[in-house]
């Protein structure tokens, strides 16, 4: 535990409380937000359009590999 000796240096470290709070106020709203976003039906149907098309063209290009191969 920490000793003071002086009013202002337990003034400095509330202020330095009360900084360290919003931030993280701001931060967890930043989250939630991106959060929000992730979740979106937009998002969602992008990612797994974009995983489908992944998928698709990595079998189309393994197929072509043993095709060629035969």
């Amino acid at each position: 535990m920490k000793v003071y000796s002086s009013y202002d240096e337990i003034n400095h470290d509330l202020k330095i409380l009360k900084l360290q709070s919003q931030i993280n106020k701001e931060k967890l709203k930043i989250n939630a937000e991106e959060i929000k976003e992730d979740l979106s039906p937009v998002s969602i149907i992008t990612g797994l359009a974009t995983s489908i098309a992944k998928k698709a063209f990595i079998l189309k290009i393994v197929s072509k590999i043993i095709g060629s191969r035969r």
